[in-house]
Formats: C-alpha cells, structure tokens, sequence
C-alpha cells in the first residue's frame, strides 16, 4: 500500500536528547524506521521534531540527508532564530514549524502568531500544532487567520472537536496518524473531516510511537481505506501530503 508518511520521528542518540516529562525515549533510527515500513510504497514522509529534541537541528539534518528523495523536516525553533538560519533550514529541506503544545519543548504559544507569519513570508513554510482540541477553543480565532496550519492527531480527544471541524472548514489541515492516542473513533471522525474539505486529511505512520497507548499497526493503513472510497483514500495516504509539504 502506498502512502507519504506525513508523520515519523527519527531519535537517534549519536545527537542531544532530552528528558521529557521525566520520559527519555528508545533509540529508533533511519534504519529502524525503513524496516518498520518495507512492506509499505512509502513515496516520502515528514520527520517531526519531538519534545525530547527541543531544538536541535543536527539529528533532523542528518535524517534528512540519509532518508532521501521526498522526506522533508517539521523542527521545533526559538522565535530569535535569524533569518539566515532558517533560510539555511530550508535549503536542508526542513518545511513547517512545530509548536509541542501538549508536550513542551519548543517555542512557547504566544508567540505561534509571529513567528508563523515570520517563517511562512520568509521560506514558505506552514505551522504544524501538537495540541488537544480541548484547548484549541481559546486560540481557534487565531489560528484561523494564519496563513498555513495542520494540527497532529486528529486533535487527540473528543472534546474540543467541533471547533476542529470548524477550523477544518476555513482550511486547516489535520494529520490523520496517531490512532493509538485518540479517544474517539478514527474511521469516523476521518469521514468526517474528509466531508468537509477532501484536501485536509493527511496521513501518517507516528512511528516509533513514543508513549501512545497503541503504537502504529499496519491496520492503521487498512483503516484509512475502509473509512473513505478508494480515491478518497489516496488523497489521504499521499496526494494531500504530497501537495502540502512538496509544493
């Protein structure tokens, strides 16, 4: 089955990691990540900074350099980062900005407004949110007027989802990953989201799967392609994906 994993973590401990909530998380490396999918046509992928990388950049480079053609990086930055750096970033190949909101270790939520805006006028890059819908009711106003934003996990809970769906409506994007971490049902709320904007729903493996109560399985694959028609499904496994981190 083919798909553009829209969301992996590469943790490799030849560079900084740091403790998380008093969590430190197991090797899972460029070869570790390659095996967990060759069963898989996977046709490129984003590599999501985590909490316990903060913001180093060495690990994501590297990544990026080993994993080849069509995988891109999602890096977690502090809002004085200068403008040739994240220039040099891009060149890399790194293509959203990360606010952990739900986990901590990047750049703190006040400043999502200007250093969205910053980065998407200097480089083109979206935001990409880790947040619980519950919380996106206070800033949903404010996220609606950025220029490109996806939230992780299909927002993680059931509360909170209908301003989800509403910010689906004036064109978020949502990562379709993670299903071992929601307290709703995927398959649904998939169906959902897809029936208000096709072009929304991106999927992705979340491998290594770092604290989910349920890891990645291959079902998860299966799951996308009993929830939609078969068009519907590759627009989510790849075509989505495709357009939004390679455009």
């Amino acid at each position: 089955m083919k798909f553009f994993d829209a969301h992996l973590h590469i943790i490799d401990s030849r560079f900084p990691l740091i403790e998380n909530q008093g969590f430190m998380p197991e090797a899972f490396t460029r070869n570790d990540y390659l095996k967990s999918v060759e069963h898989f046509d996977v046709v490129g992928g984003a590599v999501v900074s985590g909490s316990f990388q903060a913001f180093d950049q060495s690990y994501l480079i590297d990544a990026l350099k080993t994993l080849g053609d069509n995988f891109v990086g999602v890096t977690q930055l502090t809002h004085d980062t200068s403008d040739d750096r994240i220039i040099e970033l891009n060149k890399l190949g790194v293509r959203a900005l990360r606010f952990n909101v739900n986990r901590g270790g990047s750049e703190d939520l006040s400043r999502l407004d200007y250093f969205s805006r910053r980065v998407h006028e200097l480089v083109n890059w979206h935001t990409e949110l880790y947040i619980n819908s519950r919380d996106l009711t206070e800033i949903e106003e404010k996220v609606a007027k950025l220029p490109a934003v996806s939230v992780d996990y299909l927002g993680l809970s059931k509360e909170g989802f209908s301003t989800l769906l509403s910010l689906v409506e004036k064109g978020i994007k949502v990562k379709a990953t993670g299903f071992g971490r929601i307290d709703f049902d995927a398959a649904e709320a998939i169906r959902t989201i897809y029936s208000i904007n096709p072009d929304a729903l991106m999927f992705g493996t979340d491998l290594p799967s770092t604290r989910a109560k349920v890891p990645f399985q291959h079902s998860d694959v299966s799951l996308i392609h009993q929830a939609l028609e078969q068009d519907q499904a590759e627009n989510v496994l790849y075509r989505n994906a495709l357009k939004w981190y390679l455009k």
